[in-house]
């Protein structure tokens, strides 16, 4: 866990409790007794066979809001060992992320983020509850339902279609233009024009008048069908470009793009550091850096 803890356990007090001796008890009951809300992340059937399970704190302390963290919601695969990268296998990302016959997970624990997030909005939609019944109850959130909605479009289009989803890198694109491009010194920029007012001064802020006056490539779905030769054309052109050059014009036609970035660049990324989004952060060593604020 060398990223995940300083990453979400900042600005928390830690207690370390032995539930299985009667002072670890003891202390428990007595947290539960002011508390608002507990979270738990056991295997299935841990946190009761401890005694504390909702029947346990709720007596306790009934305005406790009780959110359990887990693989999957009740039913055949309940009591399944869980992780993030199981889930994505399982649950249609891994398939759709990865070329055909090479299934790969998403570059973060996206569904260990997701989980708790949906237990946050469950949790919070409790704590509004309560200010009415004044009684907290029990949320629970899972990884396998959390990819599932992450699948909520794919399977839309194959219920439409009735035809399979391929994976993201096979699929066939909406946009005309919606490509990763090579650059000039080696870099890669990632360019989406998706209107026709987007074209038009992609072009402009480019100096293509050839390609902006071209009446095959006026609309979206006309670009579509000119794909062929169109995207092959636009690398060639814009891979005479440099990286700086390719955003600079990219930003003036006020057109989608991206630069491909790492992990680490975000540290020194500019919008970032002026728009707050980095809270400086003490690591377990004592050493300072910077990381995201919950968005």
């Amino acid at each position: 866990g060398t990223g995940f803890f300083p990453a979400v356990n900042r600005n928390k007090k830690s207690l370390v409790l032995d539930l299985k001796r009667p002072e670890g008890k003891t202390i428990m009951d007595r947290l539960i007794e002011t508390a608002d809300v507990l979270v738990e992340n056991f295997a299935p059937g841990t946190i009761e066979r401890l005694g504390f399970g909702y029947d346990h704190v709720s007596k306790i302390n009934p305005r406790m809001i009780f959110c359990s963290l887990k693989g999957f919601m009740p039913g055949p695969y309940e009591k399944r060992p869980a992780l993030d990268e199981v889930c994505q296998m399982m649950g249609g990302l891994a398939y759709m992320t990865g070329p055909a016959g090479r299934p790969l997970r998403a570059g973060a624990s996206v569904l260990d983020i997701m989980g708790g997030s949906y237990g946050v909005i469950g949790i919070v939609t409790a704590l509004y509850e309560r200010e009415r019944t004044g009684r907290g109850q029990h949320v629970l959130a899972t990884l396998f339902e959390s990819v599932v909605m992450l699948m909520a479009q794919n399977m839309a289009v194959a219920a439409i279609t009735g035809k399979p989803s391929p994976p993201m890198p096979e699929r066939g694109r909406s946009w005309s233009v919606y490509d990763l491009f090579e650059t000039s010194d080696t870099e890669q920029v990632f360019v989406g024009i998706t209107s026709d007012a987007h074209w038009q001064r992609f072009c402009t802020s480019f100096g293509y008048d050839d390609l902006r006056t071209d009446s095959r490539l006026a609309t979206n779905n006309s670009r579509v069908d000119e794909r062929d030769w169109l995207l092959p054309e636009l690398h060639r052109r814009l891979a005479k470009l440099t990286r700086a050059e390719i955003m600079k014009k990219a930003e003036e036609a006020c057109i989608p793009f991206a630069p491909i970035a790492r992990p680490e660049d975000l540290f020194d990324d500019p919008h970032l550091n002026q728009s707050g989004g980095l809270l400086e952060t003490t690591l377990p060593d004592g050493r300072k850096t910077k990381l995201p604020r919950i968005p």
